[in-house]
């Protein structure tokens, strides 16, 4: 039984079974992550977007089988055993390429679904809600061609696990996540002023239309592993603003759900409280995705790590590793990342690159300078045991765990701990169902 089929089978029994999804490819993370996984012995679902990584390398330079690769070493070296791991692609489909004409577009999605399948990842989003080159830019793009699209991709993926049963006979066999209402990756635009709900109306309309199609296509076994629906639950973040999950407001969605044999996936439900997310799972919303609400708290610990290393060894001669300022200057060296993210004047740009919630400042985390500064902030505060009060001041709950003994003083370690306490928000929505 997929992990994923395990969620649905409990969640139609009436128990609120429910996982996160890590959508982040940063070591840190990861190493977080893995950590918590084997800490409290549940399953781990990694995903990585088709921005992230696809046939061309994607921004992480990775290819799927790449990222495979990456994300099942650490494991390994983690204790994640291959039974307690699922890894998934989101938003697969022509996004990438949305400014083509549909023939380029699709081609280049086919391919990228055809290489995730192949290198081994079981969770599939077929995400082809976007308008591409020639769709109307005035008409809303209808659930017949949205399902048409998905139905090609799926196509593709059940040839490409066709060809991964010849050489791993005992591949499992990819679960699928549809949905027409997809938001945005990263989170909203600045100055939206409310989140979506979709209509139960909407929800069922798109179920009952991919369905036609994909039994029409002969993907009748396909078809039933199609788990779960990415539906607009009225949860997103802006740059500034988060918004909280009503569980009010998605009642009706709640009741057309009885109806229907899957669950819902939501995105963007980064910051939520977590009584909220765990709302979401007793809601039926069983697979939480997070990104950079991770990331954000990677970036909240550097600073803090800074702040430490400064108190340190700032006067001493020691080459401390500045990494603000290298993060600032790097980010102000290619704006591509963030430049149409973040509005007002050149000091509410400047605050919005190191603390908006949507956390763009992750894109540059892994460039050559900021990785040499990160690597040099950790090599200083390894120097010497790092005093107690400071930890105290900087990183309070970090110090209170060290102090009862479940967390070494090592700086790496502080800092996958500071990233666990988002996780800790997760697990407490969804710890309850499994243990691996």
């Amino acid at each position: 039984m997929h992990l994923l089929d395990e969620i649905l089978h409990l969640q139609k029994h009436g128990k609120p079974a429910g996982i996160y999804s890590c959508c982040s490819a940063n070591a840190y993370v990861l190493d977080a992550v893995f950590e918590r996984g084997r800490s409290h012995n549940t399953p781990v679902l990694i995903e990585s977007t088709a921005n992230q990584v696809n046939q061309f390398g994607g921004y992480t330079g990775m290819k799927p089988k790449d990222f495979y690769d990456y994300v099942m070493k650490k494991a390994a070296r983690a204790g994640i055993t291959k039974e307690q791991i699922a890894l998934g692609g989101d938003h697969l489909g022509p996004l990438t390429w949305s400014c083509l004409d549909e023939s380029q577009a699709m081609c280049n999605a086919e391919e990228l679904v055809r290489q995730y399948v192949l290198a081994g990842f079981t969770k599939i989003h077929l995400d082809t809600s976007m308008r591409l080159g020639g769709d109307s830019v005035t008409e809303r793009l209808s659930d017949e061609v949205v399902a048409r699209r998905g139905m090609r991709l799926c196509m593709v993926a059940e040839a490409a696990y066709r060809q991964r049963l010849q050489e791993h006979p005992d591949a499992e066999a990819p679960a699928y996540v549809i949905g027409s209402e997809v938001p945005i990756p990263g989170g909203a635009q600045e100055g939206e002023e409310v989140a979506m709900i979709t209509s139960p109306q909407d929800c069922v309309k798109t179920y009952r239309v991919y369905k036609e199609t994909f039994l029409n296509a002969g993907l009748m076994d396909a078809w039933r592993r199609v788990i779960g629906m990415v539906v607009q639950v009225g949860v997103e973040f802006s740059d500034t603003d988060i918004f909280e999950y009503d569980r009010e407001k998605q009642k009706p969605l709640k009741e057309i759900l009885k109806t229907l044999p899957i669950v819902f996936e939501g995105h963007s439900t980064d910051y939520q409280d977590p009584s909220k997310l765990k709302e979401m799972v007793e809601d039926g919303v069983a697979i939480l995705k997070v990104g950079p609400a991770l990331t954000f708290a990677y970036r909240e610990a550097l600073i803090a790590m800074e702040s430490i290393e400064k108190e340190l060894y700032e006067g001493t001669g020691i080459f401390l590793s500045g990494f603000r300022a290298v993060l600032e200057y790097e980010m102000l060296a290619d704006s591509k990342n963030w430049g149409k993210y973040y509005r007002g004047d050149g000091n509410a740009q400047k605050f919005a690159r190191c603390f908006g919630l949507s956390d763009r400042a992750r894109y540059y985390l892994s460039v050559p300078n900021v990785d040499a500064s990160i690597n040099r902030l950790i090599s200083n505060l390894r120097k010497r045991p790092i005093p107690n009060t400071l930890l105290s001041q900087y990183m309070p709950v970090q110090y209170a765990r060290m102090r009862s003994g479940q967390l070494s003083a090592d700086p790496a370690a502080l800092i996958r701990d500071r990233i666990g306490e988002c996780i800790d928000r997760y697990l407490y929505a969804t710890i309850g169902w499994a243990k691996v």
